[in-house]
C-alpha cells in the first residue's frame, strides 16, 4: 500500500466502516445506508464518503462560496436562457476550484486503500437521498469506471458541480429549499458482476410483503436501473424462498469487463432465452434481502451484483411507495395446497379453493354451481354470466389482455391463463386451488379460505386511502354494472373505457343482435342496456363515462342464438368489426346510439366511443349515421374514437377536422397491430410488448398529433401501473389521462404521481414560458 496514507489526517473523509445512519445529514442518505449495511456485515463493496463539509471547504478554500450562496436560487419562473445561463456560470464556477491540496492527500489517501489504480464508482449522496424521503434521488450526478487519481478528483468536482445543473437549480426553487445547498460523494469499488439487477424485499405493484420481486440481466447492472434491456422477473416467496413465478426477459447484450475495460458483448441468439438466475442463486438473493429487511425493520430496494458466485450488495434503499392495504384481502391459509397440476400466467390476484368445473362450451354454463373453479379452453364475452358465478377462472390460453383476465380482474376473481393443458390436466369435480398471483392451480384446499366479493377486490383503493392529486387523470375500464358504487367511491377521475359487448351478453339473453331485432324486441335491448349504463353512470357522476360501443368480432357473434348469421372469417381479430361493421349494418349501430341517447336525458356525464378506426371515409359515414340520430343534435356529448389501428397516426388530423374530440389508445391492439403478433396468442405470448420500442414510438406520435390538433388523449391498459418507466414517458408525452382496471388504480395513481414529481422542472418553466398553453392545457377536459 501507499506509504502516504500514515501521514493523513482523516477530516473530511469517511471510510464506509465508520459511517452509520445517524450520520446522512453529513455523508448524505446513499452512504449512510452503505455504512450501515457494512457495519452490520453485510457484502457491500469496499467505499469512502467525501463529506459534505468537504465540498464547503472546497469552495471556502476558492473564495466562492459566497458568490454561490447569493446567486445560486434564480426565481422561479424564471425564463429558459437566462436559467441555462445561470446554471453554466455557477456549474463552471464550481469545475473550475482547485481541490485544496489536504483535501486531495485525503481522498487519494482513501483511494489508493481501494487499489493505486482501482477502478470505482463515484456517486452523489445527497443528504435527504436514500431515505424515507427520497425527493432529490437523481436530481445529482453519478460516474462509473472511474480510474486513476486525477479522474477521481475530476468525478468528484462534477458531482459537485450538479448542485448547480438546471435541474437541481429548479427544482430547490420549487420545492421552497432556501437553505445552502451541499452533496456528498461515495466513492466505491466497481464490481465486474457477471450477472446482477434489483430485488425488492414486497411487491411494488400490489404492496404485497408475503413475496420477493427480482430483475436480474446479464453482465452490469447498469442496464437494469438504466431501463436498457427488458430483465428476467422472479417472484420468490418469503416462506421458504420457493420460486413462484419466472419471466424470461429480452437481453441481448450485456455491459461486461475485460481487462478491466467495460465493453459491450452481444449476447448470442441460442443463449437468449436463457435464465440469468438459477433457482440457488435466487434462493441466497432471497436470504439476503430479507436480512437486509429485518435490519432495517421496513421493505427495501435493493442493487444487488454476482461477481464469481460471489454475491454483493451495492445500494440499498426503503421502498417508499408501498401501500399496505394493497395486500390481497384473503387470509393466507394456515397450511399450503397440495402439488401444482397446472401453471399459467398470473393474470387476476387472489387465492381462493374450490371445485372444478371443466366447461369447453357456454352452452355448458348450467353445469357450474355458483362458487365453482371454472376451467375452460377460452373465454369470450358470452361468458359473462358464467364468469360472476365462478370462484377462479383458469385458461389453456390467453394472455393478461384477454377476456377472462379483463373480467376476472373487475369481478375480484383469481385468474390464470395460459396454462396449455389445464382442461385435459385438472379432473372435474376435484377439489384445487387457484393462486392468481402466482399462476398456479394446486391440489386441494387451503386449510382456510375467504372468498372475496367480487365488489370487495378493489377495496383497499377507497377515498378513505386517497393518493396524492394529479394533473394527469386515472380513470377505471369498467366493463359491468355489478361493483360500480364501490369502484366509483375509489380515487378515480371517472370511467375511461366502459365496455359494452360484455354487458350486451345479458341485455342480449344469449341471442343474436338481429334475432332480437326481427322478434321486434328493440325497446327491451334498450331498456336493459339503458339500466345497466345508468348505474354506473350514476354511481361516477358527475365525473365522465365514456361508452365504448360494440366491439364483438364476428366468432364471438357467432356464438349467440341465430349467430349463425355471421361470417365465417380465418382471422376476426382484424376482421369485420368495429367503426367498419357500423357502416355495413347501421342498425347495430343504432341500438348503441339509442342507449346513451336514453341514458344522457338523465347522466349528461356519459360519453360515446367509436372503436376500432381504420381509416377517414369509414369514420366519416358512422358520424353521418350519427348525426343522422337524434342523439347527433347533442352537441355536449364528447365524441371520442379508439387508437388502436396505426394508421390513426397518419388520420388524426383529418379526424380532428370531422369533429372528434378525444382519443383513447387501446395499447392492446395497437400492440398486436404495430408487431404483428396476436394479442390471445399463447403460443406467441414473448413477442407481445407494449414496451416495444415500435409500440412506444406509435403512442408518443398519436399524443404528439392528437395534442397538435386539439384533442384529449388517454390510454387504456394496464402496462402503466406495472411500470414507473412508461408513466413517465406517458406524463412527459402529454398523456391527458390513463384508464386502467379497479385494482390497479391505486398503484397507477402512484406511478403518476411519481413522474410529475419527476418532471416538475419541465412543467414549472413550461407553465411559466409558455403561460396561454399551459391554460388551454387546463381547460381540457
Amino acid at each position: 500500500m501507499n506509504v502516504m496514507h500514515a501521514v493523513v489526517e482523516h477530516r473530511w473523509v469517511q471510510p464506509i466502516d465508520q459511517v452509520r445512519l445517524p450520520d446522512a445529514p453529513s455523508v448524505g442518505g446513499k452512504a449512510a445506508n452503505l455504512g450501515e449495511l457494512t457495519h452490520a456485515r453485510f457484502p457491500v463493496p469496499p467505499a469512502f464518503a467525501v463529506t459534505q463539509d468537504a465540498y464547503l471547504y472546497a469552495l471556502d478554500e476558492a473564495g466562492v462560496r459566497g458568490t454561490l450562496r447569493t446567486r445560486g436560487l434564480p426565481p422561479l419562473g424564471a425564463d429558459d436562457a437566462a436559467l441555462t445561463a445561470a446554471a453554466q456560470e455557477l456549474r463552471e464556477i464550481v469545475l473550475g476550484i482547485s481541490v485544496p491540496a489536504t483535501l486531495r492527500a485525503e481522498i487519494l489517501e482513501a483511494y489508493h486503500e481501494l487499489g493505486d489504480t482501482a477502478r470505482v464508482a463515484v456517486r452523489s449522496s445527497a443528504p435527504a437521498e436514500d431515505a424515507a424521503d427520497t425527493s432529490f434521488a437523481g436530481i445529482h450526478d453519478s460516474f462509473t469506471d472511474v480510474s486513476g487519481p486525477d479522474a477521481l478528483i475530476d468525478a468528484i468536482r462534477k458531482c459537485w458541480a450538479s448542485l448547480w445543473s438546471e435541474r437541481a437549480l429548479t427544482y430547490r426553487g420549487v420545492q421552497g429549499v432556501t437553505e445552502e445547498p451541499s452533496v456528498a460523494v461515495v466513492v466505491q469499488l466497481m464490481v465486474d458482476s457477471d450477472r446482477s439487477g434489483v430485488v425488492f424485499t414486497a411487491d411494488p405493484r400490489t404492496g404485497a410483503r408475503d413475496r420477493i420481486i427480482v430483475e436480474a440481466a446479464a453482465g452490469l447492472g447498469e442496464v437494469v436501473v438504466g431501463g436498457q434491456v427488458e430483465p428476467d422477473t422472479y417472484v420468490v416467496s418469503k416462506d421458504g424462498f420457493k420460486v413462484l413465478d419466472v419471466h424470461v426477459g429480452s437481453q441481448s447484450f450485456a455491459i461486461t469487463v475485460d481487462a478491466e475495460i467495460e465493453h459491450t458483448t452481444d449476447i448470442p441468439v441460442a443463449e437468449r432465452g436463457n435464465r440469468v438466475l438459477t433457482d440457488a442463486q435466487l434462493e441466497r438473493l432471497a436470504l439476503l434481502a430479507v436480512s437486509v429487511e429485518e435490519h432495517y425493520h421496513a421493505p427495501q430496494d435493493l442493487e444487488f451484483a454476482f461477481a464469481d458466485d460471489r454475491l454483493w450488495i451495492v445500494q440499498t434503499r426503503p421502498i417508499t411507495t408501498l401501500d399496505s392495504a394493497r395486500q390481497s384481502p384473503v387470509a393466507a391459509p394456515s397450511e399450503p395446497a397440495g402439488e401444482i397440476l397446472a401453471h399459467g400466467l398470473g393474470a387476476s390476484p387472489g387465492t381462493v379453493s374450490g371445485r372444478v368445473r371443466v366447461l369447453r362450451s357456454v352452452s355448458d354454463a348450467r353445469l357450474l354451481d355458483d362458487g365453482d373453479i371454472l376451467v375452460a379452453p377460452m373465454t369470450r364475452p358470452d361468458w359473462l354470466p358464467v364468469l360472476r358465478r365462478a370462484a377462479a377462472i383458469v385458461t389453456d390460453g390467453g394472455g393478461i389482455t384477454c377476456h377472462a383476465a379483463i373480467v376476472g380482474r373487475e369481478l375480484g376473481r383469481p385468474v390464470v391463463v395460459g396454462t396449455r393443458t389445464a382442461t385435459a390436466d385438472l379432473l372435474d369435480g376435484s377439489t384445487v386451488t387457484v393462486d392468481g398471483n402466482a399462476g398456479t392451480v394446486r391440489e386441494g384446499a387451503m386449510a382456510a379460505t375467504e372468498p372475496v366479493p367480487a365488489a370487495a377486490a378493489p377495496a383497499a383503493a377507497t377515498r378513505s386511502s386517497w393518493a396524492e392529486p394529479t394533473g394527469t387523470a386515472v380513470y377505471v375500464n369498467l366493463a359491468t354494472p355489478d361493483a360500480a358504487e364501490h369502484v366509483a367511491a375509489m380515487d378515480v377521475d371517472g370511467v375511461g373505457l366502459l365496455r359494452a359487448e360484455f354487458m350486451i351478453m345479458d341485455a342480449l339473453q344469449g341471442m343474436h343482435p338481429a334475432t332480437m331485432l326481427a322478434q321486434g324486441r328493440r325497446k327491451e335491448y334498450v331498456d336493459n342496456m339503458g339500466a345497466a349504463v345508468e348505474r354506473i353512470a350514476a354511481a361516477f357522476a358527475p365525473r365522465p363515462v365514456i361508452y365504448r360501443a360494440i366491439d364483438l368480432r364476428t366468432n364471438e357473434f357467432a356464438n349467440l342464438t341465430g349467430g349463425d348469421v355471421e361470417p365465417n372469417e380465418d382471422n376476426p381479430m382484424i376482421g369485420y368489426r368495429g367503426c367498419f361493421r357500423y357502416v355495413r349494418e347501421p342498425e347495430l349501430f343504432r341500438l348503441d346510439l339509442d342507449v346513451v341517447l336514453t341514458v344522457r336525458k338523465r347522466y349528461p356525464n356519459v360519453h360515446l366511443m367509436i372503436p376500432f378506426v381504420r381509416t377517414r371515409w369509414e369514420l366519416e359515414q358512422c358520424l353521418g349515421l350519427l348525426d343522422s340520430h337524434p342523439l347527433g343534435a347533442d352537441r355536449r356529448m364528447h365524441r371520442w374514437i379508439m387508437a388502436e389501428v396505426p394508421s390513426v397516426v397518419y388520420w388524426i388530423p383529418e379526424y380532428a377536422a370531422l369533429g372528434i374530440d378525444g382519443v383513447s389508445i387501446g395499447t392492446n391492439d395497437l400492440t398486436q397491430l404495430v408487431l404483428g403478433v396476436d394479442r390471445d396468442s399463447e403460443i406467441c405470448r414473448d413477442l407481445f410488448d407494449t414496451m416495444d420500442p415500435a409500440v412506444l414510438d406509435a403512442v408518443d406520435l398519436i399524443i404528439e398529433r392528437a395534442s397538435r390538433a386539439g384533442l384529449t388523449t388517454s390510454l387504456c391498459g394496464q402496462a402503466v401501473s406495472t411500470n414507473p418507466t412508461l408513466a413517465e414517458h406517458l406524463v412527459r408525452a402529454g398523456i391527458t389521462s390513463v384508464s386502467v382496471t379497479p385494482d390497479a388504480a391505486v398503484i397507477t395513481r402512484r406511478n403518476v404521481a411519481a413522474a410529475e414529481r419527476r418532471i416538475l422542472l419541465d412543467r414549472a418553466r413550461f407553465a411559466a414560458t409558455h403561460p396561454a398553453e399551459g391554460q388551454a392545457e387546463r381547460r381540457r377536459p
